[in-house]
């Protein structure tokens, strides 16, 4: 059987080649010149937040559920369709990080409570970063009454979890499925990367997921950066999204955070600018701008992404229901698909 050609020896690659990290050098260039030039700014205004629908979290389930989406923070997204409750790269932890007491730290609470969640049914893990794989978030909802969801994940983080008294735990190739509660998830390909240590790096897999209900399509990148991916994405779907049968995915989350400076970030974070390209490329029919607000990683204030994305979004001639950003703890309902 061949190989797949982003397979490696012990480790993977993008589609388009190999990832060449940077160097310390150009790390610490990095991290000097930000710190010279007062970066990142604090926001001009605070970071959008409101307190949580939970009662109709709650009751958004069953016979009664409507496709809806809430926005908890970062990449971090409870979407609600097709009879279950799902949530995205999960992390209520105060910081993205190793450690306790040291890493970036949450600016804003979790829209939601860890708490006040429903019972999740469905863990999508896009990759092993610490501000996407959050170990105490994921060991939480692994011991939620009732038994813990399923933890969907790219090759290489079963293990993982496993080693960690996490179960419950599919993992996926790029383009390979797994069915749940009458549902298809199907892992995508991005441009990114993996580690979470100093000797790991590459050594399990990233990506995206397309999620196909009868009522909602969802698309979720996880952390990327531009590429003929998405294109591809699409092309892979058409059967299945033709006008007749609903037409493309109904909401795809894309980061629209973490992007400055474009000579460090360009090769693992989309700008609004790639973003709205993305948003192009798939065919969906709505977005949500996630991945800002809630961790500062990179040199743009926390509050500058919603911004560029309501200049740029006017520029194309786009509506605000086209691809929009919600507040931290915002629920957004989204038409059912006919």
């Amino acid at each position: 059987m061949t190989r797949p050609s982003h397979h490696r020896d012990g480790s993977f690659r993008n589609t388009d080649g190999e990832f060449t990290p940077r160097s310390l050098a150009e790390l610490l260039r990095w991290r000097w010149d930000a710190s010279r030039r007062g970066l990142p700014p604090r926001p001009a205004e605070p970071i959008p937040t409101q307190a949580p629908d939970v009662g109709f979290i709650h009751a958004n389930a069953g016979a009664a559920q409507v496709p809806a989406v809430t926005w908890i923070g970062h990449a971090t997204v409870l979407a609600q369709f097709g009879g279950i409750s799902l949530l995205t790269d999960p992390i209520f932890s105060e910081r993205a990080s190793p450690l306790s007491f040291a890493g970036p730290k949450r600016e804003q609470p979790p829209g939601v409570a860890l708490h006040a969640l429903p019972a999740i049914d469905v863990v999508l893990v896009s990759h092993n970063h610490y501000d996407h794989l959050d170990l105490p978030s994921c060991r939480a909802l692994a011991a939620q009454p009732g038994g813990g969801p399923l933890f969907v994940v790219p090759l290489g983080l079963k293990a993982w979890f496993e080693a960690r008294g996490i179960a419950r735990v599919v993992e996926l190739d790029w383009w390979q499925g797994h069915a749940v509660h009458g549902l298809e998830i199907v892992l995508v390909p991005a441009r990114h990367w993996s580690a979470r240590g100093l000797t790991d790096r590459m050594k399990t897999l990233w990506g995206g997921f397309a999620v196909f209900a009868p009522d909602c399509q969802l698309f979720f990148a996880g952390d990327t950066a531009y590429s003929r991916d998405f294109a591809d994405i699409r092309e892979r779907f058409a059967e299945r999204q033709r006008p007749h049968q609903g037409g493309g995915f109904d909401l795809a989350l894309i980061p629209i955070g973490a992007y400055e400076p474009r000579w460090f970030m360009r090769n693992q974070h989309v700008n609004v600018e790639e973003a709205l390209k993305i948003h192009a490329d798939l065919g969906a029919k709505r977005s949500l701008g996630v991945h800002w607000g809630t961790f500062e990683l990179t040199d743009e204030a926390l509050d500058e992404p919603p911004r560029q994305l309501a200049r740029q979004r006017a520029a194309q001639g786009l509506g605000e229901d086209d691809f929009f950003a919600l507040a931290i703890g915002e629920t957004r309902r989204i038409p059912p698909r006919s």
